[in-house]
């Protein structure tokens, strides 16, 4: 579709920019202070597992089976814990490890593993040289983060419709030895909420990697997330292995964090056998026992998966309209002019938006300056450098309904302003 403000005579574009600066300057005097940054629960959300703070009282039965909660011991997680994780993953209680209230900081810690100790037998990362780590983007910034901090190289590929591209990922895992891992979001992945298709996640199942030592890092963040309805389906990862024949080839986790309370759930990740007793021996020196007491009360009060999907229906029913009223302002206010396209997920937390090429920082800049914080620009792609500095991740989760028509209301008028006035400047380079 042809840019509209391209398409319009010089002195109509320059009236145009005149009105839409006008319209900014009426937002500023407003001193508005707005945040779409971060894909957090709002306060409706957290309020769901309240009743879960009641749970466990002074007089509670405080076992779990043969596991004794209020004293160490149990370093893989409590019974009832682990087979909640197993059903929310699809996997067998005895490959779960349940540790911690954030999968982050596990990912963190089997990548921190690899580079000081190794995987499976071999050599540390941290003496192999090269290291590189395969980033399908746009994606999530904290992942990138991690591999970064460790001095790996964190390598773009391109995330399609249905995942990774996959032709480009298996040229590199299965060439070139100093690839190590793949981050994956493979369910309503962060940004732009596609789920991986049937076929992506076989041919991720199908890798015979160059190094032995490769493993694919499966962020199942959102695996009970849906909001619309119509809940994607994934495949389940170690389904595809198991057809394939490969072995310790991935890590999946997952979370509570958005399910009850963010720092305050359980989160836990899953392996084959030989990758998870080599995932319980590493942990077990630096933990003696994990957060039992949260664990039984996640167990008692979730229950199991049928439990988790109830819960996360009343999450949806305040999720879905922020959803909704995004579709309503950017098709309303954008639709048709050729400057934008976005998402529309059924489930997570976030929108992935592309404006025209060369304008994703100039449009967060500005909404900055009218009072709405955005994701940082570029946050997306490995190191902060989206190639067409294009893509914003709009995270409607956590402002009011009433805030965050104010901040959509922002964000359409930075987007329509910068881009006219890229067009009105491309004039001038033309003259």
């Amino acid at each position: 579709m042809p840019n509209a403000f391209e398409s319009l005579s010089t002195p109509e574009l320059e009236e145009a920019v005149a009105g839409l600066e006008a319209k900014a300057r009426e937002l500023r005097a407003q001193g508005l202070s707005l945040d779409m940054a971060r894909g957090k629960p709002n306060p409706e959300q957290t309020a769901l597992a309240r009743p879960m703070l009641d749970v466990l009282t002074s007089q509670s039965d405080l076992t779990d089976g043969a596991a004794i909660v209020d004293n160490y011991g149990t370093p893989e997680g409590l019974p009832s814990a682990r087979r909640l994780a197993a059903e929310i993953l699809g996997v067998s209680e005895d490959n779960v490890i349940v540790s911690g209230s954030s999968s982050l900081n596990l990912m963190h810690d089997l990548v921190t593993h690899a580079f000081t100790n190794g995987v499976g037998g071999c050599e540390p990362l941290c003496r192999q040289g090269r290291v590189k780590w395969l980033c399908p983007a746009p994606g999530y910034d904290r992942h990138f983060a991690v591999t970064a901090h460790l001095g790996m190289e964190n390598v773009a590929v391109p995330l399609r419709d249905d995942g990774p591209d996959m032709d480009l990922v298996q040229e590199l895992v299965e060439g070139d030895a100093s690839v190590k891992g793949i981050w994956c979001v493979p369910k309503y992945s962060n940004p732009t909420g596609i789920t991986y298709s049937d076929e992506v996640v076989r041919r991720f199942a199908s890798l015979r990697p160059a190094a032995p030592d490769f493993r694919i890092y499966w962020d199942n963040a959102y695996v009970v997330h849906g909001f619309s309805g119509v809940d994607d389906e994934l495949l389940n990862i170690f389904d595809a292995l198991e057809e394939s024949g490969a072995r310790r080839l991935a890590y999946e986790f997952g979370s509570t964090a958005k399910v009850t309370f963010p720092s305050s759930g359980m989160a836990f990740v899953a392996a084959d056998e030989q990758d998870i007793a080599e995932v319980r021996e590493a942990f077990a020196v630096e933990r003696v026992s994990p957060e039992k007491l949260s664990q039984l009360a996640h167990a008692r009060f979730l229950k199991d998966l049928s439990g988790v999907r109830s819960h996360m229906e009343r999450h949806a029913a305040i999720v879905a309209p922020r959803f909704a009223l995004v579709e309503e302002k950017l098709a309303g206010g954008l639709a048709g002019l050729g400057i934008a396209s976005w998402t529309r997920p059924h489930g997570g937390y976030f929108v992935s938006f592309d404006g025209p090429e060369g304008s994703a920082r100039r449009i967060v800049s500005l909404a900055a300056e009218l009072g709405v914080k955005l994701t940082p620009a570029g946050a997306t792609w490995p190191y902060g450098k989206d190639p067409r500095d294009s893509n914003i991740r709009i995270a409607p989760t956590y402002p009011s309904l009433e805030d965050l028509s104010c901040a959509l209301d922002v964000f359409v008028l930075a987007v329509k302003l910068v881009s006219a006035r890229m067009a009105l400047e491309g004039r001038g380079a033309q003259a």
